[in-house]
């Protein structure tokens, strides 16, 4: 293995460890656990009733997006309705997941900003007005979760290609789902010092594996059944963390 390899490596497992780190923080410090857990359960909360909403409707959706088979055999038609509410109801329930974190750091904003300031080494960074800071991560939830389903449904459309679908599209869709969760948790830190949207998506990208390893860790631990509601302060503090080493480097 060459010095580059180890080195890369290396950043891979360090990005992992900032999640630890956080973790251990948060599970260390009691008082945080109640302003930690109750947005991530809220969000939970929200987005399941949202898609068990959106699935009640299916039927009638499914029925009136395909008005064409009506005059079909019965079995064709509902061969096609069923395979079609299938598609509709994967994508709903993806769509939830690639948005949860988002709508947490919404709801629970103030409270990760607590968290977020009490673990965070650098003294300078200085809270922003809560409504102003609740709007703007609205704002780059919805254009991150846009950016994140986008480059989803072209990962899609390659997993019908032989060999790649089976191979590669999987592990990239990890890749970009890891990434893009590091730059929303790490967001709160970075808007402290200034970094909007763009800044930090280019902060991230610079040192893409560390940013990698430590969304990879928080994607593996959100798949667990009730994972995201227990690792979100966590993962709020692992954030913080690294985006204190992140800037320390580019400063």
């Amino acid at each position: 293995m060459t010095a580059l390899e180890r080195s890369r490596l290396r950043d891979l497992f360090e990005g992992a460890a900032y999640l630890l780190r956080g973790l251990g923080v948060f599970i260390a410090t009691p008082g945080l656990w109640p302003i930690g857990l109750l947005p991530a359960l809220l969000a939970l909360v929200v987005l399941v009733a949202l898609v068990i909403g959106f699935v009640a409707a299916l039927p009638s959706m499914v029925s009136a997006l395909t008005p064409f088979a009506n005059g079909w055999s019965p079995s064709d038609r509902d061969v096609l309705r069923l395979l079609l509410s299938l598609v509709l109801a994967v994508g709903a329930v993806w769509l939830a997941m690639i948005s949860y974190t988002a709508l947490a750091l919404a709801i629970g904003q103030p409270f990760y900003e607590t968290i977020s300031c009490r673990v965070d080494p650098a003294p300078i960074a200085e809270s922003t007005r809560p409504w102003r800071a609740i709007r703007r991560t609205l704002r780059d939830g919805l254009l991150l979760t846009a950016l994140t389903a986008g480059i989803g449904l072209v990962l899609l459309v390659l997993g019908f290609v032989p060999l790649i679908g089976e191979t590669l599209v999987p592990v990239a869709g990890a890749c970009v789902t890891g990434f893009f969760l590091s730059v929303e948790l790490t967001s709160i830190a970075l808007e402290r010092r200034g970094l909007g949207l763009a800044d930090r998506l280019a902060l991230l990208w610079r040192r893409r594996l560390l940013a990698l390893g430590f969304g990879l860790a928080v994607f593996v631990l959100f798949l667990v059944p009730l994972g995201a509601i227990l690792a979100m302060p966590g993962a709020v503090a692992g954030g913080t963390l690294l985006a204190a080493r992140l800037t320390s480097t580019f400063q």
